[in-house]
């Protein structure tokens, strides 16, 4: 099991050090649903990027098995889109892994017509709603620096 991942048998509350950090960066101005939509998406675009950040199953006292979710905590900041697209260059610059969320996939209603809205956006400004990130705490840190949490 990653560092950045408290061991299966760990039962202390003691506070868990993480060497990776996962941000989400979500536009602050977008209606409640939007926003949650966004949330969620964006997590399973760092689920999937970074399989090892998943923890266990979750099993309750009966013994029924449940899904897993990742193994670490998820800051979720606010931000216009001006600084969505400073996010976004910082931790392309950064090497930090990335998943976008553009304004048009609001209209869309699968993953191909998803990708497809990305594809189209101007890549030098995108219309971003939302980004998340994962990578080095320091690196995450310094990427979302200067953002607040969404409130």
């Amino acid at each position: 099991m990653p560092d950045s991942l408290m061991p299966e048998n760990t039962t202390s509350d003691e506070p868990i050090r993480f060497d990776t950090k996962v941000a989400l960066v979500v536009r602050a101005d977008l209606a409640v649903w939007q926003k949650l939509n966004v949330a969620a998406f964006l997590a399973t675009g760092i689920a999937a990027a970074a399989p090892d950040a998943l923890g266990e199953a979750y099993v309750d006292g009966a013994g029924r098995r449940y899904g897993r979710m990742l193994g670490q905590p998820i800051m979720i900041f606010a931000a216009d889109g001006d600084q969505l697209r400073a996010v976004r260059d910082a931790a392309l610059e950064r090497g930090l892994t990335l998943v976008p969320y553009v304004a048009a996939m609001f209209a869309t209603g699968h993953d191909a017509a998803n990708r497809a809205a990305f594809q189209a956006e101007d890549a030098a400004v995108p219309d971003l709603v939302g980004l998340a990130l994962r990578g080095p705490k320091k690196a995450v840190d310094k990427t979302v620096k200067g953002l607040a949490l969404h409130g």
